[in-house]
């Protein structure tokens, strides 16, 4: 009889042993089969893009973002219309499969939603904003640059001084500390004679400057210390950021601030 259980005993055994050992190697091929795709970089994807294989290069950006720029050849499968189905424009689940969009995520999305479909090839290559390779440039059209140039110039038209209560010519300069200007506007500043030759005005905050050693005419317009504007009606010498120049001759300009205290407002027409 005590043969008998032993013999039991090791059967159970044996038979507890292999059911572990066919569990765990279904997990095992589980997790092999499971979001199977590969992450590859760059310099990889232009070496595969090279080959004649039959490869298909997929964009899963949105649509204006692939019309702005795209690598050459790639095809637009936005990552938000890659549901359960499989797309119509990837037929073959053994095609090799090259995915990026703009920084890495989205393609990393669209490839393990397209690996637990079954697409067997597929390498993710991150986002095109790091791609060194040739890109197919954005479809602006001639009509729509001239809209955008036409916008600029009446943007910088629209930027008008006035001393007083005289509004004066100016032609601004190109600049950052000019771009920051702008979006403090409308601004009424407080000016103060100072010195015979220029009148001074806090502006409430410092915006970015780059000041350099000038030497002021009459009429220049600029930035002290990154907080004072300074309207010159005469001349000085020191580091300033320049932000333009009123268009008016000596005379005019002393006339509008040789006589005290102004009030300068700058506003968009």
């Amino acid at each position: 009889m005590r043969y008998l259980m032993i013999i039991i005993l090791c059967l159970l055994i044996c038979m507890a042993g292999c059911a572990s050992k066919e569990q765990g190697s279904e997990s095992s091929e589980s997790s092999e089969t499971a979001n199977s795709y590969s992450q590859i970089s760059q310099d990889e994807a232009k070496h595969m893009m090279s080959v004649n294989d039959g490869h298909i290069v997929v964009d899963v950006r949105r649509q204006d973002e692939y019309e702005n720029g795209h690598i050459p050849g790639a095809i637009l499968i936005p990552n938000e219309s890659i549901g359960k189905e499989r797309p119509q424009e990837l037929p073959d689940l053994n095609q090799i499969i090259l995915i990026y969009c703009r920084s890495g995520n989205r393609s990393k999305q669209a490839a393990e939603k397209l690996a637990d479909m079954g697409y067997t090839h597929i390498y993710e290559f991150g986002g095109i904003n790091t791609w060194k390779g040739e890109i197919v440039p954005g479809m602006e059209t001639e009509a729509q640059t001239d809209a955008d140039s036409k916008q600029a110039a009446q943007e910088e038209k629209s930027m008008k001084m006035i001393i007083g209560e005289a509004a004066v010519p100016v032609t601004w300069e190109d600049n950052e500390s000019v771009e920051e200007l702008k979006k403090l506007l409308p601004l009424t500043i407080e000016m103060s004679m100072y010195g015979g030759f220029e009148q001074v005005g806090a502006i409430g905050q410092s915006i970015v400057r780059n000041d350099t050693q000038i030497t002021t005419d009459s009429g220049d317009i600029v930035l002290y210390s990154g907080n004072q504007i300074v309207v010159f009606y005469g001349s000085n010498s020191w580091a300033y950021t320049r932000l333009g120049h009123v268009n008016l001759s000596e005379q005019e300009m002393t006339a509008l601030l040789g006589n005290g205290d102004v009030t300068i407002t700058i506003i968009r027409e």
